[in-house]
Order: C-alpha cells, then sequence, then structure tokens
C-alpha cells in the first residue's frame, strides 16, 4: 500500500544549514515515497532563517512553512509541524544537519515490522560530558513518565504513525513532550542504530542549565513521580521521629534523666523542616503548573504560513517509486 511522508523540522536559528538540508531531504524523499511533504516550523528565529524558508518555498513545491510568533521551544514546534502534517507517516528531525536524511529509509523499514514509533539512536553522541550527562537524565525520566522499557533510546530522529496524534488531538498544555505525548497513543516503540553526524554550523542551543531545566519540566509536568518521593521522604521522616521518640523514652527509663544535646535536637528539626519544605516546594511545583494552565496560555500561536491556507490545497509532493526503499 503506497503511503506518505510528512518530515517535520522545527527550525531555530538555521540559515545556514537549511538549503542543504532541503537539498539532501528532497533528493533522498524522491527515492523513497511517492508523496510526501516538508513542513519547516521557524521557532521565533532571530537570524534570517525565515527568509531563507520562504526563498526555498519557491524552488521546492513540497514545502510548506509555519513563522511561529515567538520562541516556544521545540517540542511546541514539533507538536505544531505534527497537527498541521497530512502524511499517513510522520518523521521528526533536526535543522542542524546531524540526522542524515539518508538514514529515514532504515527508520521506515524498522516501522513496517509492525511498530508504531521508531527512533534513530546516534551510534556515538557527539557532545560534551555534561550534555550526555543530562541527557541520560531525561532519558531516565522519560522511561519512568512513558512508563516504557526502550524509553532510554530516544531522540529527536523519529519516525511515527499519523493515527497516533488523535491521542492528543486536545492537549493543549505550555509544557510539551512529543515522546510522552506519543507513549499516550501506543507502547510499541523500538529505535535503529544510525550515524550521527557533526553540526554544520553554529552550536547547540541546548546548554548544560536548559536540558536541567527540560528534565525539570518533563518529572514535574507529566509524572507524578516528585509527590511519591515527598510522600516517601515523609514516611520516612516520620520513622525516624518515632525512632527518636522510643530511643528518648528508654533512655528515659533507664537513666531517669531526659537526652542530653542542643545539637541532638536542633539536627532533628532541621531534619523534619527539610523535608517539610521539599514536600511543600513540590506541591507548589504542581499548583503553579495548574495555574499556568488555568490562564489559557497558548501551546504556540502561528504569525504567517506559506502557502497560504486560502489558495488551492496542494498534494503531498511528487516522487518517483511507490512505498518505501
Amino acid at each position: 500500500m503506497q503511503k506518505s511522508l510528512s518530515i517535520v523540522i522545527p527550525v531555530y536559528n538555521s540559515q545556514d544549514s537549511l538549503p542543504l538540508l532541503i537539498q539532501d531531504l528532497s533528493s533522498v524523499l524522491k527515492d523513497t515515497c511517492s508523496d510526501y511533504e516538508i513542513i519547516l516550523v521557524n521557532d521565533g528565529s532571530k537570524d534570517q532563517s525565515w527568509k531563507v524558508i520562504e526563498d526555498l518555498s519557491a524552488s521546492y513545491p513540497q514545502l510548506r512553512a509555519f513563522d511561529l510568533m515567538r520562541n516556544y521551544g521545540q517540542h511546541n514546534a514539533l507538536l505544531c509541524g505534527i497537527r498541521e502534517s497530512r502524511g499517513d507517516i510522520i518523521v521528526t528531525m533536526d535543522d542542524d544537519l546531524q540526522h542524515s536524511p539518508e538514514s529515514i529509509p532504515q527508520l521506515l523499514m524498522k516501522l513496517e515490522e509492525g511498530y508504531d514509533v521508531v527512533y534513530g539512536v546516534p551510534e556515538a553522541e557527539r557532545h560534551n560530558f555534561w550534555r550526555n550527562l543530562t541527557s541520560r537524565l531525561i532519558k531516565w525520566i522519560l522511561k519512568k513518565a512513558m512508563r516504557v522499557s526502550t524509553a532510554q533510546e530516544i531522540s529527536a530522529f523519529r519516525v511515527f504513525r499519523s493515527e497516533i496524534k488523535d491521542s492528543f488531538s486536545n492537549y493543549d498544555g505550555v509544557f510539551v513532550s512529543i515522546d510522552v505525548l506519543l507513549s499516550w497513543g501506543t507502547t510499541r516503540f523500538s529505535s535503529v542504530r544510525i550515524k550521527h553526524n557533526k553540526r554544520l554550523s553554529g552550536s547547540s542551543q541546548y546548554s548544560f542549565k536548559r536540558l536541567l531545566n527540560h528534565a525539570f519540566t518533563l518529572i514535574t509536568g507529566f509524572s507524578i513521580l516528585p509527590l511519591q518521593i515527598s510522600s516517601l521522604l515523609g514516611f520516612l521522616s516520620i520513622l525516624f521521629g518515632f525512632s527518636v521518640l522510643i530511643y528518648v523514652v528508654i533512655n528515659f527509663i533507664k537513666s531517669g534523666g531526659a537526652v542530653p544535646g542542643f545539637t541532638f535536637l536542633a539536627s532533628t528539626i532541621a531534619i523534619f523542616s527539610g523535608v517539610q519544605l521539599f514536600a511543600i516546594g513540590m506541591i507548589g511545583e504542581y499548583l503553579g503548573r495548574l495555574f499556568s494552565r488555568n490562564l489559557g496560555q497558548p501551546t504556540y500561536s502561528i504569525r504567517s504560513q506559506y502557502p497560504d491556507p486560502a489558495s488551492t490545497p496542494r498534494s503531498l509532493g511528487e516522487g518517483k517509486k511507490e512505498g518505501f526503499s
């Protein structure tokens, strides 16, 4: 059965890499499937990325583009492109050419084995120690949030069946994780080891601090694990306090006096206070996210798009072969 592809790419400050990326993509897709579209979502770029996209649109009829009002974040931009996609299979990838278009057929072949989502996992990470460490932390958190054993083998290079997006069609939260949203629709995940290229130009927008913030957003936005940890710490504190009480009573019975020492008392109070503040902080974080949801902040807002939706709809694209090679 013939299938169509939608390639969704969030764009941020990528004016130099976009022309080569679209050229490589078009070359690969023409020999991969008969119908395809390339969706670029400009996530508030500060350079001339949108101008480059407009210029590319004149040469590539399969290109569709969306210019967001401001920078909403990679996953929010991806959600915009995914919702606007029209293909049977959706492919997401980065805009810096670290994800090779030549690897798309590998992911599609794995998908045809009966999976719903397939990730292209780098054979070797090309980041520094702290970036790799934080990435492992995020993947561990995703494993807990998604409750999928293969969640630790994820990447921004993924293919999945378009019907899965129906499972999160009504999601309107400010905090977005595409991987968690995909787990709402399926548990049939897999991965393929692929080559990870060097960045063509510039540097990664994900600093160590931003990655930590992303990890904290994942764990508090899509999981109740922090609340469970708070409950566990509270229970352990009760056990500790009860043990101290037994010690004080036994000491009083044996020696007839109270337990001496201001340090002992101060440390006990500090432990209990710390646990209480930690639990209150976690509850406050969740309340803050509920408050953000109630404010009605948009997940993203589109400033303009190409082609104009009022114009006559075009087919997904043109190609040479039916099916996947």
